[in-house]
């Protein structure tokens, strides 16, 4: 750890993505570290080439630049990945080290994937890091205290006006590392492309995932909408802890300058609880997908038996080699539906949409229900309050018509998929009315 370390790419398809491994700790750790990042920069700041060293005493570190950032690729400043393909990019940077499961470690906007990552791939997560943690951009009325549009407008005029230059240093930086600030600004990400990321996400909103994150979480906060996140995150994230360490100097500053002693102990000792821990997690977020053909019984009296027959062999081809395009896993097929299951609730929609189009020249018309939550395996099979109402979020939708929950279209901000209101509906069996709505288009 004398020298920087070598940079290395790993692939997501065609984006490089680049990061470099250190140290020997008992566990992996993924350091992501947010606005901004560089990962040959980054060590040319003494205070974060400390906190680096001080991260690879605990553990072997995978330290990478997510995509669009630093020494990773972005195609053009208009290409932002949704936070499903981050999460991607994550697994891919972790298959290149050769990784089979890490200490995720996430600050300021990288915490969003991070947490995604967590409850789609627990068994890829050991545990999170969580540092000045968001659940959303900007405010909502279950977090009012985050950023309105209108500040965030402003914040993207001075990035524009400023980014890159001492104009901008106004409260990120530390004075003895001005000259190095302003270079890394430059280096992490263009300006255009820092606007056109913010504005893509300004309606992201992770809440809806908290709950099916369970792996041993530390949050790190401070004064102000930080400290009120990770209270937040803290109540609704079981077994999780938070710190919010002051910095001697006083003031706010990144986490690698004067907090940084006690920040490392902490992750220090989660890694060491971790290490400890035998437990397997069995729950998993995943993005539930019913379909089933409409008015099946008619069509069936109409064709006979063995037309019937057919059909639904035909039915069946198509769906399947649809579920392999979007890398859905088929858990169940009952008569004439299917109950597949995604890790990505976009990928989940556009398999849906895809499914009713393939199917409309066999003259089949088929309703499709989607639903992102908790799956649980239950006696091996895959079970949970997410899989009853997937099923009856697809019993109300009507022929041709893809309906999804409030969750699946709050986690697929970015993707290109486009909702229309369907309004409120009782769920058999299922507490509360939920609001759902209309998958109108798939296309990326």
């Amino acid at each position: 750890m004398a020298r920087r370390p070598e940079t290395k790419y790993a692939w997501n398809g065609e984006v490089a993505l680049a990061y470099q491994v250190f140290g020997d700790g008992p566990v992996d750790l993924v350091y992501m570290q947010g606005w901004t990042s560089h990962v040959d920069l980054n060590w040319e700041s003494p205070s974060l080439s400390r906190f680096l060293h001080g991260l690879g005493r605990h553990a072997r570190v995978i330290h990478t630049d997510r995509r669009g950032w630093g020494c990773s690729d972005r195609f053009s400043p208009g290409d932002v990945a949704p936070l499903e393909v981050q999460a991607d990019d994550l697994a891919a940077v972790m298959d290149a080290a050769g990784s089979e499961r890490a200490v995720i470690f996430g600050s300021w906007e990288t915490t969003l994937t991070a947490m995604l990552f967590a409850a789609s791939f627990p068994e890829r997560c050991a545990g999170l890091v969580l540092c000045e943690p968001w659940v959303t951009y900007i405010a909502t009325e279950a977090t009012p205290w985050m950023v309105s549009e209108e500040r965030w407008e402003a914040v993207c005029r001075k990035i524009q006006a400023t980014w890159g230059t001492p104009a901008w240093d106004d409260f990120f930086t530390d004075e003895d590392e001005i000259d190095w600030f302003i270079r890394w600004c430059r280096a992490g990400v263009a300006p255009g492309a820092l606007v056109a990321e913010m504005r893509a996400f300004y309606r992201v909103d992770v809440r809806g995932v908290l709950p099916s994150i369970h792996v041993p979480t530390l949050l790190v906060g401070s004064a102000g909408e930080s400290g009120r996140n990770v209270r937040f995150i803290a109540e609704r994230v079981p077994g999780s802890r938070f710190v919010e360490p002051a910095d001697p100097s006083g003031g706010f500053r990144h986490h690698w300058y004067g907090r940084a002693p006690v920040i490392l102990d902490e992750i220090g000792r989660l890694i060491s609880g971790i290490r400890d821990e035998l437990a397997e997690l069995d729950r998993v977020l995943a993005t539930v997908l019913f379909t089933d053909i409409v008015g099946s019984s008619a069509v069936a009296s109409r064709l006979g038996d063995r037309g019937w027959r057919d059909l639904v062999e035909r039915h069946h081809a198509v769906v399947r080699s649809l579920l392999a395009r979007y890398r859905g896993v088929e858990v169940d097929t009952a008569g004439d539906g299917f109950f597949a299951i995604f890790d990505g609730p976009a990928r989940a929609a556009r398999c849906a949409s895809a499914i009713v189009g393939a199917l409309a020249p066999l003259g089949v018309e088929v309703r499709v229900g989607l639903h992102t939550g908790e799956v649980e395996t239950i006696a091996g099979k895959a079970g949970g309050m997410a899989v009853v109402i997937g099923a009856r979020v697809g019993a109300l939708a009507g022929p041709s018509e893809v309906l999804a929950s409030g969750t699946v279209r709050a986690l697929t901000v970015g993707s290109g998929v486009v909702f229309e209101d369907a309004g409120e509906h009782e769920l058999k069996g299922v507490p509360d009315r939920w609001h759902l709505y209309r998958v109108i288009s798939s296309a990326p």
